[in-house]
């Protein structure tokens, strides 16, 4: 009996003992979860807007311009790093960064959130990231919703004046740039596969209305709508775009504008086709990265689509 009574003692005891910290869990847990939820809780919308300068006052300074919210379009603002460090921040192993030499931790400011805390105007569909060289890449609302790209803020725990240079180029990547978590293609135009926008160097966010930006570059003339026309399109707005301007659309890094593009298109197609499978073959300096994987059929549709411009010009 005194065993039994003994064991029932113990019982009794590890009962009590249980209940006692099942209800410190529950206290600890009402406590965390408002934590929890104020951490994950999206930005307000427009909350950036009162910290706006309309002056750069240091390097880091991130310029705003095009759709601003309450502001005329075309306006130009600046934000501090400090105001974009105060935003939810993510972070992640980039493993398949190709600007990075192996796995790199990276966190920032996610594209969406970035977008809540400027407010941008209704119609304002395409972030455009535009770089101190004028490289620029084009971040369309549905690219951004597919992909969840990243403002860096932050590579190995470093600021700006602590990171590593471009892997392939060797210059300075700050005070900006461009990642992602796990980027997996939405689309495919024959040997053109949906790509990772990594600018690095970026000074300047733009937030403009998608069609009028590609509007400058839309196909022309009587074969505009010819699938292979439409084709080159597709891949011209997210590939050629980036480097070679259409007036004031487009990257003004390459100082090729679209209807040089088209002029080698139309006169000769061959040299066309040489310079984007390997551009130092036709020029040994020339910067360009080289498409290799790019086939008579992406090549054929890049060539139908650049000769549109031509067309349409001597039509008129």
């Amino acid at each position: 009996m005194a065993i039994a009574g003994h064991r029932c003692w113990d019982t009794m005891c590890v009962m009590q003992y249980l209940r006692g910290i099942s209800f410190c869990i529950s206290v600890l847990l009402v406590a965390y979860v408002p934590i929890v939820q104020a951490q994950t809780k999206p930005v307000a919308f427009g909350s950036l807007t009162k910290k706006w300068l309309t002056a750069r006052e240091s390097p880091l300074d991130l310029e705003l311009a095009g759709d601003l919210k309450g502001l005329p379009a075309g306006s130009t603002r600046y934000v501090r790093r400090d105001d974009l460090l105060a935003l939810p921040q993510t972070s992640f192993a980039a493993v398949h960064d190709e600007k990075f030499t192996g796995s790199t931790q990276v966190s920032g400011v996610p594209f969406d959130e970035l977008i809540r805390a400027l407010g941008r105007e209704p119609g304002s569909d395409l972030v455009v990231a535009i770089a101190s060289d004028g490289y620029r890449s084009n971040f369309p609302s549905e690219y951004i919703a597919a992909h969840h790209p990243l403002l860096v803020l932050e590579i190995n725990g470093q600021a700006p004046q602590g990171w590593p240079k471009d892997a392939d180029h060797g210059v300075y990547m700050g005070p900006y740039t461009v990642s992602y978590d796990n980027f997996v293609p939405s689309f495919k135009v024959f040997a053109h596969a949906d790509e990772e926008q990594i600018p690095w160097g970026v000074i300047r966010l733009e937030f403009r209305d998608e069609k009028a930006v590609y509007g400058a570059i839309e196909p022309r003339g009587p074969h505009a709508s010819d699938a292979a026309v439409q084709a080159g399109y597709r891949i011209a707005q997210q590939n050629c775009f980036r480097c070679h301007n259409a007036g004031s659309e487009g990257g003004q890094k390459s100082q090729r504008p679209w209807l040089v593009l088209s002029a080698w298109a139309t006169a000769s197609p061959e040299f066309l086709t040489a310079y984007v499978r390997d551009p130092k073959s036709k020029n040994p300096s020339a910067q360009m990265p080289g498409n290799p994987d790019y086939d008579d059929s992406t090549m054929h549709a890049l060539i139908a689509y650049f000769r549109t411009f031509t067309s349409a010009a001597a039509s008129r």
